[in-house]
């Protein structure tokens, strides 16, 4: 598929895949005339890549966690020094906090639309909270 239709399907702009190329996190075939031409595998590929950077990981992580997304999963770290494996530790730690965030905040919310359509006041006083706060 040509690179406007992968923007239309994943609903990333052309100039993101452009970038995910360059990094390396996908990868075009070319036509004769220099049209990009994506594979099917690149829609899931770029949803990935997607949630990830929307997860606050960097693209250097990403790229190098990338291979173990793949099914079937193969785990191979030529690299995995101490370092990255501390990083990706502290990475899934801010993931969980944010996911636990969302999911207070995702209750908040079910529980004020229950008092409103059911004209009841909420039964306790929840605000919402930033991400990454706790």
């Amino acid at each position: 598929m040509r690179i406007g239709e992968l923007s239309e399907r994943t609903g990333t702009p052309r100039r993101l895949l452009r970038y995910y190329e360059e990094q390396s996190l996908i990868i075009a075939d070319r036509s004769p005339n220099g049209y990009r031409d994506y594979d099917e595998f690149c829609v899931d590929r770029v949803m990935q890549i997607r949630g990830l950077l929307d997860a606050g990981l960097p693209t250097r992580i990403i790229k190098q966690i990338l291979p173990c997304l793949n099914k079937p999963r193969t785990i191979h770290f030529p690299d995995a020094t101490p370092e990255m494996l501390a990083a990706l530790e502290h990475e899934r730690d801010r993931m969980t906090e944010r996911v636990n965030c969302l999911i207070r905040n995702r209750d908040a919310i079910a529980e004020y639309l229950d008092a409103v359509r059911g004209g009841n006041p909420p039964s306790t006083a929840r605000t919402l909270e930033p991400a990454g706060t706790h």
